[in-house]
């Protein structure tokens, strides 16, 4: 089990859970009430600041409801949250994107994202020659 510190930078911030005894992610809450403008963005707040291990990173994918629901995508594709993102007045923010003709509203409270936390390697870079044959490009091996 990981112990990560959480600071509720609201006290209306929900804590981040898993909703099932199998679930990969856990859920994050949106704070406050939020209309998201026809195919516009807009930065969702969870009122939660996260102080992750050195070495670890939390990704943050969308609920898979959150597009047949709402049409709503994460701005972004995936967030990522780097352990160094823990100051005082840091949060985590959640980017989203509605892709419909008409506004979308949210009630303060709905779960929107969900997080999963990674180890977080670092690397060092080799720089040396190509090894193997050239395979292709994006799509090579099937039609």
């Amino acid at each position: 089990m990981l112990t990560v510190r959480l600071t509720k930078r609201d006290p209306r911030a929900q804590i981040p859970a898993y909703q099932t005894a199998g679930a990969a992610g856990f859920d994050l809450a949106i704070l406050d009430d939020t209309v998201v403008a026809p195919h516009a963005h807009a930065l969702l707040r969870t009122g939660l600041g996260i102080g992750l291990p050195a070495d670890h990173l939390l990704h943050v994918y969308p609920r898979s409801s959150l597009f047949p629901k709402h049409g709503l995508l994460l701005a972004n594709g995936v967030g990522v949250v780097d352990p160094d993102y823990a100051g005082e007045d840091d949060e985590v923010l959640i980017s989203v994107w509605n892709t419909r003709d008409v506004e979308v509203r949210l009630a303060g409270g709905t779960r929107v994202a969900q997080g999963i936390i990674f180890p977080r390697p670092r690397v060092q870079w080799v720089v040396a020659d190509a090894t193997g044959a050239t395979r292709g490009g994006f799509g090579s091996t099937g039609r």
